[in-house]
């Protein structure tokens, strides 16, 4: 019995022992080929780290550890470096040097070094906008705005590389924006709830803004806490960068394999829209568009997605859109053609139906926009009908559903393609559209989806 009580005892001692849980993350961020960006949040204030190791060789971990930043949740972002190309590896998560969330492992695989060596890697994302979660004190009386949350359980089944999140990413209600202090609560509870962790862990997560996640309904650049809205962003999504050193903001290049994503900030300096149009009224402004011009001019890349808050070609509707900015948004256009700028595509959120829109131009391919939205905030279902009369609108794009998109890309390097799928809240295919890259360019001037 003694020789009993003494192994039980031993055992004890030297079993693992687990902190509490994390109250939201780890989250993967940014993905690059030597790097990755991992956000998380520690239970209280204190040391936060993370072990990291090749897959099947853990005996040559790295850990890193920092002090927890209590001035934004005791959340911190991990850089991990000196990876290596197209590997896999899993990590754990460490408070106070205990092992937290019960001793899970995560996992992560760098990008591939395709670059002069093979065709360009298959690989598939999911994107979408307009997450509303409800919150009864604080909500408007009625029916709840949000729902349908199972949405969430539906996207973490998809074997897919990155989640794009295009904004109102979480919705600042009418207690949170009207001080700096408040705000940060609205973030910490939307990062906390559970059907969001499997996709925080299993995807690369990228994310720009829209008006809900920057402050007001329709806020511009007169938000007087867009200075706090913008460091609280920076803190709680791991993207590669946020604007320029003489520019804040923000907006990214993302490169994931052979395609770019240029995530536009479309608030930070944006004038109101009922301004008169004209030379002074900016939507993105005049450095953030000239950065994104060098961008597009450098980049090789047979999709180039310029990604954004709200929409960016439609020139029939009465609301938000870059169409109320006629004197900054046509002559980029025409830049565009001049420049004869290959494989450009919008990608945006904001309008609580999913479409797809084309823009077709004189001696030139056509600009595609495809709009995803909403996740789970409330849809323009009773709207459909005058909706759908858009000129520029594709056959059969319009959903008036909750949904999620989800877009795939193949082929070999000179022949890429992309597909789109629009998914609803159970996997149900709503509609799927294909694009060639050769349809996006100056050779082969085309103007039908397949």
């Amino acid at each position: 019995m003694l020789r009993l009580i003494t192994l039980l005892i031993t055992l004890l001692l030297t079993a693992p022992t687990f902190a509490a849980k994390l109250p939201a993350g780890p989250m993967l961020g940014h993905v690059a080929l030597r790097a990755a960006n991992i956000w998380a949040q520690a239970p209280d204030a204190g040391t936060l780290g993370i072990e990291y190791w090749v897959h099947n060789d853990r005996d040559n971990s790295q850990k890193i550890s920092a002090q927890v930043d209590n001035n934004y949740g005791q959340s911190h972002i991990f850089k991990l470096s000196s990876l290596e190309p197209g590997t896999s590896y899993r990590y754990q998560l460490l408070f106070n040097g205990e092992v937290v969330n019960d001793g899970a492992i995560y996992q992560l695989t760098t990008q591939t070094l395709w670059q002069w060596r093979t065709d360009p890697p298959d690989f598939e994302i999911i994107t979408g906008s307009c997450n509303f979660e409800n919150e009864g004190i604080y909500d408007r009386s009625g029916e709840p705005y949000g729902g349908q949350y199972e949405i969430f359980d539906q996207i973490a089944t998809e074997e897919a590389d990155m989640m794009l999140w295009l904004g109102d990413n979480w919705y600042y209600r009418e207690v949170d924006f009207d001080a700096e202090q408040s705000m940060l609560y609205r973030v910490l509870r939307h990062k906390s709830f559970p059907y969001l962790q499997p996709i925080f862990q299993k995807f690369a997560n990228y994310a720009t803004w829209d008006d809900h996640d920057y402050g007001p309904d329709n806020s511009t650049k007169s938000f007087v806490f867009k200075e706090q809205a913008l460091a609280i962003f920076k803190h709680f999504w791991a993207n590669p960068s946020y604007g320029m050193p003489d520019n804040p903001g923000v907006y990214t290049k993302v490169s994931f394999n052979d395609v770019d994503f240029f995530l536009l900030d479309n608030r930070y300096y944006r004038d109101h829209e009922n301004k008169i149009d004209g030379a002074d009224k900016a939507y993105y402004g005049t450095k953030q568009l000239n950065w994104l011009k060098n961008q597009l001019l450098t980049s090789k890349a047979p999709f180039k997605f310029i990604v954004g808050g709200g929409q960016m070609l439609n020139n029939y509707h009465k609301y938000d859109g870059w169409d109320k900015y006629r004197y900054e948004r046509e002559p980029f256009l025409q830049w565009l053609n001049d420049q004869k700028i290959s494989g450009v595509m919008m990608l945006s959120g904001d309008k609580h139906h999913t479409e797809l829109l084309r823009a077709n131009r004189d001696g030139a391919y056509p600009l595609y926009e495809l709009t995803c939205s909403p996740l789970t905030a409330g849809t323009h279902i009773d709207a459909l009908d005058s909706i759908s009369k858009n000129p520029r609108l594709v056959d059969d794009t319009l959903v008036g559903e909750r949904n999620y998109c989800k877009i795939s890309f193949s082929g070999p390097r000179k022949d890429r393609r992309l597909e789109i799928k629009v998914l609803g809240v159970n996997g149900q295919e709503y509609w799927r559209k294909q694009i060639k890259s050769s349809v996006l360019s100056y050779s082969q001037v085309n103007t039908d989806a397949e």
